[in-house]
């Protein structure tokens, strides 16, 4: 990784285009896109290899640098500079320093980036179809999340969904199952009535909390620390993980576990990017995408057990609480949501269908 004078010239470029854009108007295998650019992109870049200048990508995510998404982003960074380092060096930019997702998505669309990790729900403004993906008990379990995830015919027309907007997804990172938590035991989901609760920005995850008789707030990753000490929220819900890697668990000590969401983290690249690669460097950045996948689900496996420990000892408390109260509030919520959208309804059957 790669910081320096470098990281304060793309925060200096990235702070200018978010500029020009406030001024402005509306602004699994790796999918690619052709158009007249393309061939202007693809030229670009081969004029670039004959004069031997090396391309820099840039890759931006929320996560800290012990986190399994930056793991296997190193994973990404060695393997594509250890094949084509005479023409490719990876630059990664960790703990949203680029900014938040919707920030760096920005930047990436404006050429700033080529790279962003963010999850799913962050590209339903994109393609409402992700909505799927964050909803309530639409998995059954991790190992039939992994399976739906890994299911090229079923992801690529998710992939290639954005490419209209200059955003192509190439590669998923598996980020753990969602329960609630908060400075207060949370046994059923009477415990989150009348609760402010914390949700990524969405709307569908806005209506869950309403579902559930609590007032979702959209707020920042960054601040949910502040906010549960402060009081300005009641309850926020992440992967165990932000106990220890967020140190949550150093103001929240009771950990619900009860799973009401597997939402996957999304990695996508420019469509600039992808279509400058040649013919011949293709199979290596495709072979590149799903590796770093794999690694990540492998430090995320191994540091399951370390991130409980660890939570313990700042004195969390997980409850495993019974899910059926949850799911009984939770599943119809998913299925009216489902029945109002026929599009919903299609992909909602194709992940029950791998399920079997």
């Amino acid at each position: 990784m790669k910081f320096g004078k470098k990281v304060l010239s793309m925060l200096l470029a990235t702070g200018m285009v978010m500029s020009l854009a406030a001024c402005g108007g509306n602004s699994d295998s790796a999918a690619t896109t052709t158009d007249s650019s393309d061939n202007a992109s693809a030229e670009a870049a081969s004029d670039s290899a004959a004069s031997g200048e090396v391309k820099t990508i840039r890759i931006s995510h929320g996560q800290p640098e012990t986190h399994p998404e930056h793991l296997g982003l190193l994973e990404f960074e060695k393997y594509i500079e250890e094949n084509l380092g005479d023409k490719y060096q990876v630059e990664i930019y960790p703990n949203a320093i680029m900014g938040g997702t919707q920030a760096a998505l920005e930047a990436m669309k404006s050429g700033s980036l080529d790279m962003v990790v963010g999850a799913a729900s962050d590209l339903e403004a994109f393609n409402p179809e992700y909505r799927i993906f964050g909803l309530p008990y639409v998995f059954e379990s991790a190992d039939h999340m992994k399976t739906v995830m890994d299911n090229e015919e079923f992801m690529a027309p998710f992939y290639n969904s954005t490419t209209d907007s200059g955003i192509v997804g190439v590669s998923w990172f598996y980020a753990g199952t969602r329960s609630f938590y908060s400075k207060n035991p949370i046994n059923s989901p009477d415990d989150l009535k009348g609760k402010k609760i914390r949700v990524m920005s969405s709307e569908t995850n806005v209506k869950m909390a309403e579902a559930l008789g609590g007032a979702g707030v959209v707020m920042a990753y960054s601040e949910v620390y502040t906010g549960l000490q402060q009081g300005v929220i009641d309850v926020a819900e992440s992967p165990q993980i932000a106990l220890v890697s967020h140190k949550h668990g150093e103001v929240a000590k009771y950990y619900a576990n009860d799973e009401h969401q597997i939402i996957p983290d999304m990695v996508v690249a420019s469509t600039d990017l992808m279509n400058s690669i040649s013919e011949e460097d293709k199979p290596v950045f495709e072979e590149a995408f799903k590796m770093m996948s794999q690694k990540e689900r492998e430090f995320w496996d191994e540091s399951e057990a370390e991130v409980i420990k660890e939570a313990e000892d700042m004195g969390v408390t997980f409850e495993h609480v019974d899910k059926a109260p949850f799911q009984a509030i939770l599943v119809p919520f998913t299925e009216e949501i489902i029945a109002e959208d026929e599009g919903l309804a299609a992909k909602y059957e194709q992940i029950k269908a791998l399920a079997q």
